[in-house]
């Protein structure tokens, strides 16, 4: 099979990314010509890759920004198209006024929509049951790169000192500057490190999270991080953060937990479904929750031993392609 993907023009360590070159690998071992196209592409553009590479089917990473780009495309009404839902979409885009028609076309011409959360499944059921037949949940592998990287070294941050890490886009669906407001009366009670690391996605957001940054003599911005260099800088840390307002699936969230990293996160579904509350990790939710959970892991290193247990994620990178696969292959014409 020839399989097109699509995802949003954005810097290569965002999760779409992450996403779209996992996949890629996958299904290349499974024998498939895989390519990756971004939205910063002209409609005429996608037409000439697509007749240079003559998909025989298209997945669209993200409904409304590389549905937007795939809707001018001639060929996206010959070509079978796969959708899968991300956070963006579910959780703002459909109920966005100029994102909704998109998403909604979208999600009729589409074969296939898949889901990266089986509850996010079961709601769609429910609001759209004209697409019940059309809905596949697929959870996401984890592919860990081997790149090394020493976090603590590049930022200056002594070994015995405890570091809080939040890997995330700086915009604000992350809710980066809340965090480092938030850990104000963290460090307040007792002394440690929060340090963040992701591409600047919002550039007045991004000015005003780093000028903040700035002022803090316990906090500093790592600058994006290789996605094959993620697992070790991540092993670097003591807890790993997640201050999202929303998520799809936070990858990060669980490629932490298969680490045996704990984890701090903000209590929304997206978090929740990524690890075990408790074995994991714990979830907060409100800033007198976070500061009270953060303090206590930062006091008592046995705590996070407890929560550090590496766990296996629920499907390898083979079988995450190998459902792909059979969606693929059931929308394609057989003579």
């Amino acid at each position: 099979m020839r399989i097109l993907i699509i995802t949003p023009g954005q810097p290569r360590t965002t999760g779409n990314w992450v996403s779209a070159n996992r996949q890629r690998k996958g299904l290349q071992s499974l024998g498939h010509t895989v390519r990756i196209v971004e939205t910063t592409e002209t409609s005429g553009d996608l037409e000439r890759i697509t007749e240079d590479f003559v998909p025989d089917v298209v997945n669209l990473l993200h409904a409304f920004r590389s549905g937007t780009l795939w809707l001018a495309c001639r060929h996206a009404k010959t070509v079978p198209m796969v959708v899968t839902l991300t956070g963006t979409d579910i959780n703002h885009g459909v109920d966005n006024p100029a994102q909704k028609p998109i998403i909604q076309q979208i999600m009729t011409e589409a074969g296939a929509i898949i889901t990266i959360r089986a509850a996010t499944k079961e709601t769609l059921s429910r609001d759209f049951p004209e697409h019940c037949s059309k809905l596949h949940h697929i959870a996401p592998s984890v592919d860990f790169g081997q790149r090394p990287f020493d976090l603590r070294r590049k930022c200056h941050i002594p070994r015995h000192v405890v570091l809080f890490l939040h890997p995330a886009g700086i915009r604000p669906v992350k809710g980066n500057l809340e965090l480092l407001e938030m850990f104000e009366g963290v460090v307040r009670e007792q002394p440690c490190r929060l340090l963040f690391c992701g591409p600047l996605l919002d550039k007045e957001y991004g000015q005003r999270f780093l000028n903040a940054v700035q002022k803090r003599t316990w906090a500093d911005y790592a600058g994006e991080i290789p996605a094959d260099a993620m697992p070790a800088a991540m092993r670097t840390a003591d807890v790993i953060l997640n201050n999202s307002v929303s998520e799809g699936f936070a990858n990060a969230l669980q490629e932490a937990k298969c680490l045996g990293i704990p984890i701090l996160a903000r209590d929304i579904p997206g978090n929740v479904s990524a690890f075990e509350p408790g074995h994991g990790g714990l979830l907060y939710d409100s800033p007198e929750h976070f500061i009270r959970q953060a303090v206590l892991l930062a006091k008592h290193p046995e705590m996070r031993r407890r929560l550090s247990r590496p766990t296996f994620p629920p499907h390898s990178l083979m079988d995450e392609a190998r459902q792909m696969e059979r969606i693929y292959h059931s929308l394609i014409p057989h003579p």
